[in-house]
């Protein structure tokens, strides 16, 4: 399966909290919220149903899946809530137990087993394994050089510090562009992958 990561991007590389206020107020983070003055139905919202029709599971970490697991069961009847609530869907949690995996079809995967499970899902056959928000997991997929493809929704904000997706472990790596469009909001929403052997 191939890894694709989603993610709600500030201009200085920011991932937190885009969803509102009390989404992850970790290190005193202040501005929740921030990705709504830039969605358009079109561009950023196209990009995202896009997305999650060509994924065949989603593969979350514990705060971005209990955040979702809180929100999408009610909205059934949505094409799109739908879609999430159907996919299969896998947790990488050390405090969750299989109890708490209260949202439809899904799967825990035990933390100190995360990279071993994650490369079996993605030795796999199968569609796009979806990421979405799970910062700390992002940083590990990319560090692991499992993630296949980034699709970033770049807004035109700077928040001046929070979670981001990228590791800080000084190693150089290569992506190319394959496509960039802009939003009537001043949002780029770009896909790189990694290349190979680089």
């Amino acid at each position: 399966m191939r890894i694709v990561v989603c993610e709600f991007m500030s201009l200085d590389g920011v991932v937190q909290a885009p969803g509102g206020p009390e989404e992850d107020t970790d290190g005193g983070f202040a501005h929740g919220g921030w990705s709504h003055p830039f969605f358009d139905p079109e561009v950023v919202g196209g990009t995202f149903a896009e997305t999650l029709t060509e994924a065949e599971a989603l593969l979350f970490g514990r705060r971005t899946w209990q955040t979702m697991a809180a929100a999408w069961p009610e909205r059934a009847g949505d094409p799109f809530a739908d879609r999430m609530n159907a996919l299969p869907k896998y947790v990488v949690s050390s405090s969750l137990n299989d109890a708490d995996l209260t949202w439809d079809n899904t799967t825990r995967i035990p933390g100190d087993e995360a990279v071993a499970r994650i490369r079996e899902l993605h030795a796999a056959e199968g569609g796009d394994l979806l990421v979405m928000g799970s910062p700390s997991l992002v940083r590990t997929l990319l560090r692991e050089g499992l993630a296949g493809e980034l699709r970033l929704m770049i807004m035109p904000v700077l928040l001046g510090g929070g979670k981001s997706v990228f590791p800080d472990d000084g190693v150089l790596r290569t992506l190319e562009l394959v496509s960039t469009t802009t939003s009537s909001t001043g949002v780029q929403v770009v896909r790189y992958r990694p290349v190979a052997g680089a």
